[in-house]
C-alpha cells in the first residue's frame, strides 16, 4: 500500500517576535508542530495495520488479498476443525484457491498428513508452492470432473470458495465425489450473499463469477443430493467456536461422508 506524502507544515513565528518572542508565541508555535507529530503518528499505526503489520496474522490470511475469504478462513479454523473432528483430522484434502498455503499450514500440526486440490491453473507460484506440487502434495485438477482418489482416502475433506463458482449442474456430480473420497465427512466453507461481487478476472478464469448462495439454499440441495449433516461434528464445531471466542465470516456446512 502506498504512503500519502505528509503534507509540509506551516511556517511558524511569523509574528515578528524573533528568537526571542513571548511565552505566548511560543505556545502558538509549539501547538502546531504537535498536532502535525500526533497526526502523523496515527498515520503510520493506520498504515502499519493495513499493511499487515500485525505479524502473527499473515499465515491466516489469503495470499490473494481477500480474493479467497474462505481459504484464509480454513486457516483460521484448523483449530476448530482439530477440536470437532478430533482423530479424523490426521489425514486432510484440502479442495480450493489457495491451497499451497492452507495445505503449508496443515503440514504444520502434529500428527496431521494434508494434500490438495487447486481447482485451477496456479498463478505467481511461490517456491514453497511449486515444492508442494512437485512432491504430489498439491495437484492442479478440475473438481467438475472425478477426483483421481479411490474411496475414503481421506479421512477428513475440506472445501473452500471451489464450490461458489459451480453451476447446479456441476455441483450435482462434485459434491458426491467428494463425499466419495473422504472417510470421516466433509467440511464445506463457502461465501455469504453479502459477500457478492463479480470480478473481470473471475468471470476470465473461472469461467463465471462466484455465485454465494443462501444457507436455506444450501441445505436443500444437499438434501436433494442425499448428503446429510454430520450434526456431531457442527454442534462440536459450534461449542469450540463458543468457546474460542470464533466468528466465522464465511458459512460452514459439516456432511456426513457416502456409506
Amino acid at each position: 500500500m502506498s504512503r500519502r506524502p505528509v503534507n509540509p507544515s506551516r511556517r511558524f513565528g511569523d509574528s515578528g517576535g524573533g528568537l526571542f518572542s513571548s511565552s505566548k508565541s511560543r505556545s502558538s508555535s509549539i501547538l502546531p508542530i504537535g498536532l502535525v507529530v500526533l497526526g502523523g503518528l496515527f498515520f503510520i499505526v493506520y498504515m502499519h495495520k493495513g499493511s499487515g503489520g500485525s505479524g502473527g496474522h499473515l499465515d491466516s490470511v489469503s495470499r490473494i488479498e481477500g480474493d479467497y475469504l474462505c481459504s484464509g478462513e480454513v486457516q483460521q479454523a484448523i483449530p476448530i476443525l482439530q477440536k470437532a473432528y478430533g482423530d479424523s483430522m490426521h489425514k486432510v484434502l484440502h479442495v480450493g484457491p489457495d491451497s499451497c498455503f492452507v495445505v503449508s499450514k496443515l503440514l504444520r500440526q502434529e500428527e496431521t498428513e494434508a494434500w490438495g486440490i487447486e481447482p485451477y491453473d496456479i498463478e505467481d507460484a511461490d517456491s514453497n508452492c511449486k515444492t508442494l506440487i512437485r512432491r504430489g502434495s498439491v495437484r492442479v485438477a478440475d473438481i467438475k470432473f472425478p477426483l483421481p482418489y479411490r474411496p475414503k482416502s481421506f479421512s477428513l475433506v475440506v472445501v473452500s470458495d471451489a464450490l461458489d463458482y459451480l453451476s447446479p449442474r456441476y455441483l450435482n456430480k462434485t459434491l458426491p465425489d467428494l463425499a466419495r473420497v473422504s472417510a470421516d465427512g466433509i467440511a464445506i466453507f463457502t461465501g455469504f450473499p453479502t459477500q457478492q461481487k463479480a470480478k473481470v478476472a473471475d468471470v476470465s478464469k473461472f469461467g463465471r463469477a462466484a455465485k454465494m448462495r443462501s444457507s436455506s439454499w444450501w441445505t436443500k440441495f444437499f438434501a436433494q443430493i442425499n448428503l446429510e449433516e454430520n450434526e456431531s461434528a457442527s454442534k462440536k464445531f459450534e461449542q469450540a467456536s463458543t468457546k474460542g471466542s470464533y466468528e466465522p465470516k464465511c458459512q460452514i456446512f459439516h456432511l456426513k461422508s457416502l456409506p
